[in-house]
């Protein structure tokens, strides 16, 4: 994935009513981001931390720029989380998680379960539908350790529930974990930040639940996932 325009880069000056940040752009300029990411942040929202924004041309926007990339440990780390979804068909189309290769179609945003959407649905070669639930990671907390979630997310727990269902029912469903930050290369589950998820992914492994992570490779140019991270049990 390649940004439209070259990202504009500033300093970050407080993050709040989690969709909005202020930042201090490199030309002196104090603008208000929107930060599409519902999460805690934990670790990335730190005033004075390097950062880069898009700017849209679409006069109907209310706010201009949008909070993109940060600068954490050393690593440009992805924030965004409206991208994960089409990263991961990048991924999907280029054949990087074998284990989902060889399906003949794909199509996204497909309603299923109690009133949900998976972000992604792969008919199988061997037609059975493959339900594929993408979730955006950015935590670390142990050098080359990504987490998830970084905050309770109830609705994450829901979606599991319904992946297993959609096992019982003779589909096959995988969640996909995208890490945005390229300096971790193991994924674990952040059991102390929300026990109930880490439950829920539990049962729905039980259930014939699959999981797979895969690592980004992040620029001021491009977000590319293009590596397996290895999720601990």
């Amino acid at each position: 994935m390649r940004f439209a325009s070259p990202l504009v880069p500033g300093r970050l000056v407080k993050r709040y009513k989690r969709f909005l940040a202020d930042v201090i752009l490199d030309s002196g300029e104090e603008v208000t981001a929107h930060c599409a990411n519902p999460g805690s942040m934990l670790g990335l929202r730190e005033p004075g931390a390097r950062v880069y924004l898009s700017l849209s041309d679409n006069p109907a926007r209310k706010l201009k720029y949008s909070w993109e990339i940060v600068e954490a440990d050393g690593a440009l780390v992805g924030i965004n989380t409206a991208h994960p979804n089409g990263l991961v068909e990048e991924a999907l189309r280029a054949g990087l998680i074998e284990e989902l290769a060889g399906f003949t179609g794909l199509r996204r945003e497909v309603k299923y379960g109690r009133n949900s959407r998976i972000d992604i649905l792969l008919e199988g070669a061997d037609g059975r539908p493959v339900y594929v639930e993408v979730k955006n990671v950015h935590l670390m907390r142990q050098a080359g350790l990504a987490e998830f979630p970084d905050s309770v997310t109830a609705r994450g727990a829901k979606h599991l529930v319904e992946m297993g269902d959609m096992v019982a029912d003779g589909a096959r469903a995988a969640m996909v974990y995208l890490v945005q930050r390229p300096d971790c290369d193991r994924l674990s589950f952040a059991g102390d930040l929300d026990p109930a998820y880490a439950a829920a992914f539990a049962a729905a492994k039980a259930r014939g639940v699959e999981a797979y992570a895969i690592g980004c490779r992040i620029t001021p140019e491009e977000i590319v996932a293009e590596q397996r991270v290895t999720l601990l049990p």
